[in-house]
């Protein structure tokens, strides 16, 4: 099962629509926020998606939570949980809503992080990256015995590839 993630494309309609021509197996599309369009958005349409800082649309949700697989999937997008600062706070949430993979952004850093049986994934921003220079989406594909997480740029050009044991 594969599932497409992104965040922080802050208004960039154009870059939802080119990445998610790019990956059209996938089972979910996911924004983690930041995105700057009203919900209704045709670009939005299809998406889990969920309410950034910088999001003024009320019908957003803060946080939204969704099985795949049998996987508990909960997205965010961090700003209510310090997650500049450290990742404890959205690490005890995730263990409140019994979470396997947790994906969130606001940070604009690529990254993931395996922490207390659960998958932690910033899939960076589409349009102002920290950290690195690219451009950055990531796509997640999960099986029973390993997470495999893709990292592309904006060009679908892969960045890193990494593995997570179950």
């Amino acid at each position: 099962m594969k599932l497409l993630i992104m965040s922080d494309t802050h208004g960039d309609e154009d870059i939802i629509e080119r990445v998610k021509g790019y990956h059209p197996d996938a089972y979910k599309i996911i924004h983690c926020g930041d995105s700057e369009l009203p919900y209704t958005h045709p670009s939005m349409q299809e998406i889990e998606r969920v309410k950034g800082n910088c999001d003024h649309d009320p019908n957003y949700l803060e946080e939204i939570l969704f099985q795949v697989n049998g996987d508990r999937v909960y997205v965010t997008h961090g700003h209510l949980y310090d997650v500049k600062n450290s990742p404890m706070k959205l690490v005890y949430r995730a263990q409140e809503v019994g979470a396997q993979i947790v994906c969130f952004g606001h940070s604009h850093v690529l990254a993931a992080e395996y922490i207390e049986d659960t998958l932690f994934i910033n899939p960076g921003s589409l349009l102002k990256p920290r950290g690195i220079k690219e451009k950055s989406f990531v796509t997640l594909t999960i099986t029973p015995t390993h997470f495999t997480l893709d990292c592309y740029d904006d060009n679908n050009n892969l960045i890193d590839k990494m593995f997570f044991e179950r």
